[in-house]
């Protein structure tokens, strides 16, 4: 706040986004250009659109605001995260783009030969589609109200406005060139505040990152409560504290803990296992792992962007490159969550911790020219974040709706798909403003691991695989991830194993849908399709070696 960079730095971010989607338009001109780009993007090229349009809000803000809170435990979130495509690079890259499919449902059709089974995996692909873009709609309205002090709602809006109009007039061409604009902005947004920040952490002998005792307010600091909870202050008496009352904090004071905030104090929050001594940390954890690890092979608006690739050697190439420059891109969040223990505690008493990226350089560099020019640069970056990602988001459900719900997939269908796929997300998000932005798309990549994953692994590498036994899995193992998301999101808070079981599914819903595909695909193999060998050959064998 009193940044005068700021707006104008989102305001450019959003003009460029509009010029680059405005020249994209000028190339785009079949439905082939509107779905798959014509599947003429280079590798090189490719790759900086999937990291544009992978680093999310959750890239972004989220993985920083989850290190600042919980510590070294969340470092699962980027390792899996980008650990992710190398188990899409073996098992499903190239065979996904010589199956020749447009779509998630026109594999499943091509594969299976089902139009049931389509019909099912678009209502997959349209649930994680919305449940992925509310966070980023999310993340937009925080990041305006956090550094301009604008409403949220005008940044949920401003982003859903400029993505639709982008994706409806110039389609995946159009889309490619702004998210690979967008994932170099992203990078330099981070990287080059980073650079300050640690030199200024240089500058004031190294101050440890948590100090015995918990983290401690560096300066004289107001915090504005938001939300009703009980501090537990450091002589050990409680106090009960509501939203708009003001707490004044002197230099050096310990940052009370506070109900509403699971940080750990003291030097714990840098060693592992904060969930105690059972095991239900330890379950929590792997199904974390499973989920970002198995959920990148079953994103749709991942997995489209290699049927763009001209064949299956590129969408090899292409996430070998993505591998580079998504874990490149990892190591910043980090640090920033780790500095933000120095620097923004108070953030852990006020519970907004997912903006500490936009709020530490101002923090940590001051009020003077330096310190406002990277703070308008990491926000100019986070607007690029929502705004590639909820691009591709987009169009990977705009393109399953004009497919298969409005007509044959013409360009009028998609442009008016994708004002129909913007509208959803965008009404939810102005509605649904208090949950981590991470949290919201862990569950989305659980919902695609316990989809997506199995039947795109099966489906390739099983020729025993069925029509009945793919549905059967997505219902049952899908169904349950998502039955645990609508129970996080919208359910009463439980406790214990139940609270860990329903809030990261992935340990027993991606077991679940194998085990059910599998079985029943066993038990209805007259179902198989007659083609089977010539799909499995078409799916694996080099395009050199076509006849």
């Amino acid at each position: 706040m009193g940044n005068a960079y700021t707006v104008p730095a989102i305001i450019v971010v959003t003009l460029v986004t509009v010029a680059i989607g405005f020249y994209g338009l000028t190339l785009a001109r079949t439905t082939s250009d509107f779905l798959v780009a014509s599947r003429m993007v280079s590798p090189t090229w490719n790759a900086a659109a999937i990291g544009g349009e992978y680093l999310s809000a959750a890239s972004f803000l989220g993985i920083a605001g989850l290190i600042l809170k919980y510590g070294v435990d969340v470092l699962w979130y980027p390792v899996g995260f980008a650990a992710g495509y190398l188990a899409l690079l073996l098992f499903v890259a190239a065979p996904l783009r010589r199956s020749g499919a447009f779509t998630l449902p026109d594999f499943c059709e091509l594969r299976l030969g089902s139009r049931r089974l389509r019909k099912l995996a678009t209502l997959f692909v349209v649930f994680i589609g919305w449940l992925y873009l509310v966070p980023q709609l999310q993340g937009a309205g925080l990041t305006l109200t956090t550094v301009a002090g604008g409403p949220y709602e005008l940044g949920a809006l401003l982003v859903a406005a400029v993505v639709t109009a982008n994706v409806a007039l110039g389609g995946m061409r159009a889309v490619t060139f702004v998210q690979a604009f967008q994932y170099w902005l992203k990078l330099t947004a981070l990287a080059v505040p980073a650079i300050f920040l640690v030199l200024q952490w240089q500058a004031d002998a190294r101050p440890p990152v948590t100090p015995v005792g918990g983290p401690v307010f560096p300066a004289a600091t107001t915090v504005v409560v938001e939300e009703p909870a009980t501090l537990t202050l450091p002589d050990g008496s409680f106090r009960e504290v509501r939203p708009g009352e003001e707490l004044t904090f002197a230099a050096g004071e310990p940052v009370p803990e506070i109900s509403s905030v699971d940080a750990a104090g003291g030097l714990d929050w840098l060693l592992p296992s904060m969930a105690g001594d059972d095991d239900r940390g330890l379950f929590a954890t792997y199904s974390l792992i499973l989920a970002t690890f198995l959920g990148t092979m079953g994103l749709p608006h991942v997995l489209v962007r290699f049927y763009t690739n001209p064949d299956g050697a590129a969408a090899r190439r292409t996430t070998l490159v993505v591998l580079a420059l998504v874990g490149a891109f990892y190591l910043f969040p980090t640090l920033y969550g780790v500095l933000g223990r120095i620097y923004t505690p108070q953030l852990l008493l006020t519970g907004r911790t997912d903006a500490v990226v936009v709020l530490l350089p101002g923090a940590a560099l001051g009020d003077g020219l330096t310190g406002q020019l990277l703070a308008a640069l990491v926000a100019a970056g986070a607007f690029a974040a929502f705004l590639s990602t909820s691009s591709g988001l987009l169009t990977s459900v705009a393109g399953v709706l004009s497919t298969d719900v409005l007509g044959r997939g013409s360009v009028r269908d998609f442009r008016l798909a994708t004002v129909v796929a913007g509208l959803v997300p965008m009404v939810l998000a102005l509605n649904v403003s208090g949950m981590d932005v991470s949290q919201v798309v862990g569950l989305a990549f659980a919902v695609a691991a316990s989809s997506f994953c199995p039947l795109l692994v099966l489906g390739i590498w099983w020729r025993g695989l069925t029509d009945a036994g793919a549905a059967a899995g997505i219902l049952v193992g899908g169904g349950a991830a998502v039955g645990a998301v609508l129970f996080t999101v919208t359910g009463p808070e439980l406790a214990g194993w139940p609270a860990v079981l329903i809030a990261q599914p992935a340990a027993w819903t991606v077991p679940l849908a194998f085990t059910v595909m599998v079985t029943v695909s066993w038990a209805t193999r007259r179902r198989a399709p007659t083609d089977v060998a010539a799909t499995m050959l078409r799916l694996h064998a080099p395009e050199t070696l076509r006849l």
